[in-house]
């Protein structure tokens, strides 16, 4: 709703930030027969988690930024009754690549027999194949020891790692970084860059980071859901946020879009958050506060140091074609390299070189990325006329790209990037991407990018880091409380991604919030 009217001067709990965690736990706190009030600086609820329509005159509703579903707990659309839904992938990868002068390329899905005969046909025999096997096996295992914990009270590092109950995956993904695993047990350039790729998703480091935190976001991608798998939202993501909001309200929520938190004041246990609308300044009273922010945003709105921010490094493209290019690999139909993850200059070396060269300022000159398209798997985000005549839509995500090569200008450098990083997607085509590309009611070609600087501006993503701050590892450590959620201030708690088990779509900072809401209260 707009500036909301006549709201009450005091509630249980007011939540800054109407994304998918603030209204996860909107949701579950009013469920629970909680006074809640959603403050929301924007139009509209969703965060980073919308669907929108960014191309003027045409019918598809693209998921804008965020764009797949994996750590998202069933227990959590279960609990709020959601209307939601998500599609399963039947591909899960293609990556291009010519060899001895060839266009061939890995496809990675379509039953275990496809998938064999994919290795046996790049690498010329069966050992690449087999340790993927062995390899994935045990990160299979260690999702669903650990994905049932994240809505849990945060386990010590040794109560992990007995769940865990492996001690060789234990160090693979713990301990020593990702790299010496991917080296120790895959040959092919390829293949190693494939598996590589989990520990790079808006994460900029090298294979062999000694802080691990390539290995940290390895681990959230191979764990989602008990399975590791990345499912298509129905709908697109604004489905989801949508599903959240109704849900919030149904129970009692009040959620106030153009109302923007500007302070909290508080003693430990009543607070009071000031914010601003268009017609001026208010103030509202709480027992909790749940700040669905970046930590920095909660140090400015609290009165504290705000923390270094961490730096993100990606191109999040948006595009809509008239139909799919042909690829020069003509043994890959385009409808199945393009429903999973396609890969682009992403072979091991190819990362590293690309890390090297923006680590040292320049733009990679092979930029890599991963490119997918929502409609195959659910084409319910177009309008009954482009489905009839074959659109189809195109998201990329591009990877070592980090937040300082836009600093001398972000529009000009994004548009060098753009082309670089389309000109790698070409030299796997049999046609110019171009060709393919609608074009908008006022005829320009459908096709937006964001770089993490338009991240920061748009969504005041920190350093445009797309997880708020680097991910954590999902144990407790000094300071991080029984939930992961907690501050210094005893009753203003972060429920954004910053949150220890924070990071990507998943309702669990939203989820956690809200339980040591209710176990302080006794419910």
């Amino acid at each position: 709703m707009p500036a909301h009217e006549g709201h009450h001067r005091s509630y249980d709990a007011v939540i800054v930030g109407g994304g998918h965690n603030g209204l996860v736990a909107a949701a579950y706190l009013a469920r629970a027969g909680r006074s809640v009030l959603v403050l929301e600086r924007l139009g509209n609820t969703g965060g980073a988690a919308v669907s929108t329509r960014p191309f003027a005159g045409v019918d598809a509703r693209l998921s804008r930024y965020s764009y797949l579903v994996s750590l998202l707990p069933r227990k959590i659309v279960r609990d709020l009754g959601l209307d939601f839904r998500v599609r399963t992938r039947n591909v899960s990868s293609y990556t291009p690549v010519e060899r001895d002068g060839r266009p061939t390329g890995l496809l990675v899905g379509g039953g275990e027999r496809r998938t064999r005969e994919a290795f046996a046909r790049l690498t010329g025999g069966e050992r690449e194949y087999q340790a993927w096997q062995r390899f994935y096996d045990m990160t299979g295992r260690v999702a669903q020891r650990i994905f049932p914990t994240l809505t849990e009270p945060l386990p010590s590092r040794d109560e992990l790692r007995l769940r865990v109950d492996d001690e060789e995956a234990w160090r693979v993904l713990f301990e020593e970084p990702i790299g010496a695993a991917v080296e120790d047990r895959f040959a092919d350039d390829l293949v190693r860059g494939v598996v590589l790729t989990d520990a790079l998703i808006g994460t900029f480091a090298d294979a062999h980071d000694p802080s691990l935190k390539q290995n940290r976001c390895f681990l959230y991608h191979v764990i989602g859901g008990g399975t590791g798998a990345w499912d298509v939202p129905v709908g697109g993501m604004g489905a989801l946020t949508d599903a959240l909001a109704t849900a919030a309200r149904d129970a009692g929520a009040v959620l106030a879009t153009g109302h923007e938190a500007v302070r909290i004041d508080t003693d430990g246990s009543a607070a009071e958050i000031t914010y601003r609308t268009a017609d001026g300044e208010g103030a509202v009273a709480a027992r909790h506060v749940l700040v669905n922010a970046s930590p920095q945003q909660l140090a400015v709105l609290t009165g504290d140091q705000p923390p270094t921010p961490a730096e993100g490094a990606q191109l999040k493209v948006n595009m809509l074609l008239k139909r799919l290019p042909r690829l020069r690999d003509s043994e890959v139909d385009p409808r199945e390299a393009f429903s999973g993850t396609f890969h682009v200059a992403e072979g091991y070396q190819e990362l590293a070189t690309a890390h090297a060269q923006a680590a040292a300022g320049r733009l990679p000159t092979a930029p890599p990325s991963e490119i997918y398209c929502h409609s195959l798997t659910d084409p319910t985000i177009l309008g009954p006329d482009l489905v009839e005549q074959g659109y189809q839509t195109l998201t990329l995500f591009g990877l070592h790209t980090p937040a300082r090569l836009f600093d001398r200008d972000n529009d000009a450098v994004r548009e060098e990037l753009l082309k670089s990083t389309l000109d790698q997607l070409d030299a796997h085509l049999a046609e110019p991407l171009a060709d393919c590309l609608a074009t908008d009611a006022d005829g320009r070609p459908c096709i937006e990018a964001k770089t993490p600087l338009d991240l920061e501006r748009d969504l005041r993503l920190p350093g445009g880091n797309i997880f708020h701050r680097e991910l954590s590892w999902p144990y407790a450590q000094e300071g991080t409380g029984r939930w992961g959620v907690e501050t210094r201030h005893a009753n203003v708690l972060l429920c954004g991604a910053g949150a220890v088990r924070g990071g990507g779509v998943s309702g669990v900072p939203g989820h956690n919030a809200a339980m040591a809401v209710l176990e302080e209260l006794g419910d």
